[in-house]
């Protein structure tokens, strides 16, 4: 079958091959044919070495599709089913999960490094357990979330991961409150779904803050009540707040330079909400006073906080409701081949979200 690989971390590029095979179907596994996916920007930062991932591997963890074999024991589940992909499921059995917070629960990163694809040249690990760059693969039943009829392969992707992350960051983490302001730090596709989270919170201002004029352009079109460069955010920060600062930051970009930027502009005993993932080695630095005497929440926001499923649940529910736009969040759409314009896409701030049609 068909997958795009990256062999080696650091590269930029991704191989089209079409000797990949997904193994390891078998008790508790489904396998699916993967209809469209998503390019987050996790997955550049994957390739790059930002997050760690073991290589070769095959990027992309949102993406949707049918089921087309179920192993023993699994339930719920039967071939020709349409279903999203959830790159972080809950076992149900570990402490985080006995807690209520499902959304830190580790068996699927356990999951990452076992290796659901190989080549006549050895093994191929899938991006987060998934690896959805591709035309099948094999993950465990837990990955594989039914979803309604109505609900289109494409938007059932962006549900998988960056529109429930950048909800989530407003709604469960932050509990964004009525007639509050707000600033957003990167404008991309989960920073987007954060504008969108926070007015369907009844945010009264939402600042979108982007290098990239079309991205805050279209920050605007989502929700946004105004929309500014890094170089003006201090001057929005003066003329919206007094000075003051926003009542909530959200940091979606994954930099310890942003998210001091964010904490600078949050008000005393407001809340900055990190949603960007960074690397290991990035150290965000406060000092002991100001953390102190300014009272700022620093709320941390995985995949969104809270039940993913349930968080599914509430996406969809709001884009039957017209409340969200996901549809146009997707700028482009390409087919697998060509996966390397869209990385490009990305990267120069291009794209929003582009859909790869399988």
């Amino acid at each position: 079958m068909r997958a795009a690989v990256l062999h080696e971390i650091g590269q930029e590029k991704l191989e089209v091959l079409d000797d990949v095979e997904a193994v390891g179907f078998g008790p508790g596994k489904v396998r699916l044919r993967i209809r469209a996916t998503g390019l987050c920007h996790s997955d550049v930062s994957a390739m790059s070495g930002v997050l760690p991932q073991p290589a070769p591997f095959i990027p992309g963890h949102e993406g949707a599709g049918e089921v087309l074999d179920v192993g023993d024991g699994v339930t719920g589940l039967s071939a020709g089913d349409r279903v999203l992909v959830c790159w972080l499921p809950a076992c149900g059995a570990c402490p985080s999960c006995k807690r209520g917070q499902t959304h830190l629960c580790l068996a699927g990163f356990m999951n990452a490094g076992t290796p659901n694809f190989k080549r006549a040249g050895g093994d191929v690990f899938g991006f987060a357990g998934t690896g959805t760059f591709t035309e099948e693969v094999v993950v465990g039943a837990g990955c594989a979330v039914p979803i309604p009829d109505d609900v289109p392969f494409e938007i059932a992707a962006l549900i998988g991961c960056g529109v429930t992350t950048g909800l989530g960051a407003a709604i469960n983490t932050a509990k964004v409150e009525a007639g509050s302001s707000v600033a957003v730090i990167g404008c991309g596709g989960v920073g987007i779904s954060t504008i969108q989270g926070a007015r369907v919170q009844g945010a009264a201002q939402i600042v979108a803050v982007d290098p990239v004029a079309s991205r805050r352009e279209a920050a605007l079109r989502f929700g946004a009540t105004e929309a500014v460069s890094p170089d003006e955010f201090t001057d929005a920060k003066q003329r919206i707040t007094a000075g003051e600062g926003f009542d909530y930051v959200f940091e979606v970009v994954g930099k310890s330079a942003t998210a001091r930027t964010a904490y600078e502009h949050t008000r005393r005993g407001g809340t900055l909400c990190v949603v960007g993932a960074g690397a290991m080695d990035d150290n965000f630095q406060a000092n002991m006073f100001e953390l102190f005497f300014d009272e700022k929440r620093i709320l941390p926001s995985m995949y969104g906080g809270g039940d993913v499923l349930r968080s599914y649940e509430r996406a969809i529910a709001l884009w039957r409701a017209g409340r969200i736009d996901l549809e146009s969040m997707i700028t482009h759409r390409v087919r697998l081949d060509g996966i390397n314009d869209a990385l490009d896409q990305m990267r120069t701030g291009e794209s929003l979200r582009t859909c790869v049609e399988l």
